[in-house]
């Protein structure tokens, strides 16, 4: 009786040990399990070869004949900038600059052509109708002197005229003397032809025309043995005594040049000599081909050097400092074409690549609109080697969708 005991107590105990064993493998999982790691979050997929780059699906790179490579979660780090060594700064060559507050002047250079001052230009005309008899200046370009004789002009309806104001003369009125010279002069006929043909008591019906003004021919308009009408043009004559400049120059630069600025003008033709002068207008149209405003300056040119046509470099005479502004080395600024960008040095051997937007340079120094304050000190000497160890490290990404 005892042994069945026995026997049914065992029988339950090891019931029971089979029963805890069985629910234990259910409730714990096998080792493998147990050190699976949990699923890894990709952030971004990327091509080795181009880091900068972030892509926001995997496939095929479109750069390089690969596949994307996955950037996870976890090894992604904070990063305060690249990391260089006191060491490695002396062997690149670093220096660091700090921002600061500057006065920085406008500059101008830009390219000027001579031309014609066409202030300077009179027009010889025939005072009435004839026919050129002779022709003394024959071609376009030809220096005259002033007083020098251009042509002789036949007038033969003067015959008349002059013929009644010798009658009246010898009545020896004066009212209708001075009438009949005032009827004369109404027609035109230089003083000089009316006292030859008083002296003479003989029609004077021809005319030496004459240049007012030394200069050179700029236009000529008839042949001799040609008729002419009554006020004519004959001849255009110009003057070298002084010229214009016109200057183009790029919009962005407008504020640079004002009306009355002082220039000076460099041409290759004289090496070394310096020619000043004032801008006279600044011409209200742009050049739509070149898309370049336009101004005038008017040069003095006594020894007429400067021909129209040539070529000469104008910058201005004296720049006025403008406002202060923030202001780094011109050598500090990283610039890709799209942005522009400095090393900030943010401490502790680290330097951490900014965008930043950049105004007008002068004297070696660049304005910075945006991104960086006074007092923060930016690299200016070896900053394409960190800037490029930061693109590697995706210190400055950019995401392409």
């Amino acid at each position: 009786m005892k042994i069945r005991i026995l026997c049914a107590v065992g029988m339950v105990v090891l019931a029971a040990a089979a029963s805890g064993f069985y629910m234990g493998q259910r409730q714990t999982p096998p080792a493998a399990e147990r050190t699976r790691p949990a699923e890894r979050q990709v952030l971004y997929w990327y091509d080795p070869m181009m880091p900068g780059q972030r892509f926001d699906k995997p496939g095929k790179s479109p750069f390089m004949d690969m596949e994307l490579v996955p950037r996870y979660a976890d090894e992604e780090k904070p990063v305060a900038g690249v990391a260089i060594s006191a060491g490695q700064q002396q062997n690149l060559g670093m220096k660091t600059a700090r921002v600061e507050r500057r006065q920085l002047t406008l500059p101008f250079s830009a390219f000027a052509t001579v031309s014609t001052d066409e202030r300077s230009l009179t027009t010889v005309s025939a005072p009435a109708a004839g026919i050129i008899s002779t022709l003394y200046v024959r071609a376009p370009q030809q220096e005259v002197a002033a007083g020098e004789a251009l042509a002789t002009l036949w007038i033969p309806q003067w015959t008349t005229s002059q013929q009644e104001y010798l009658a009246v003369r010898q009545l020896g009125d004066p009212a209708l003397t001075k009438a009949g010279r005032e009827r004369l002069a109404l027609q035109f006929m230089p003083d000089d032809v009316i006292r030859a043909l008083e002296r003479s008591g003989k029609p004077q019906t021809t005319l030496t025309l004459r240049a007012d003004r030394s200069g050179y021919i700029t236009r000529l308009d008839v042949r001799q043995g040609a008729q002419v009408a009554p006020m004519a043009p004959l001849y255009e004559i110009a003057s070298l005594d002084s010229v214009w400049l016109v200057v183009d120059y790029p919009q962005v630069q407008a504020q640079s040049l004002t009306k009355g600025s002082e220039i000076v003008a460099v041409s290759e033709s004289w090496p070394g000599e310096q020619f000043h002068g004032k801008v006279s207008e600044l011409l209200p149209q742009m050049d739509t081909a070149t898309r370049t405003l336009k101004a005038r300056i008017v040069l003095d040119n006594s020894q007429h050097k400067l021909k129209p046509g040539m070529f000469l470099t104008v910058s201005l005479a004296s720049r006025t400092p403008g406002a202060a502004v923030l202001a780094v080395p011109e050598e500090s600024v990283i610039d890709s074409g799209d942005s522009q960008r400095l090393l900030l040095a943010t401490g502790e051997g680290y330097f951490r690549p900014v965008e930043v937007v950049t105004g007008v340079t002068s004297d070696g120094w660049t304005e910075i609109k945006a991104g960086v304050k006074e007092g923060d000190n930016v690299v200016s000497s070896g900053q394409f080697l960190i800037d490029s160890e930061a693109s590697l490290r995706s210190v400055l990404p950019e995401v392409a969708k």
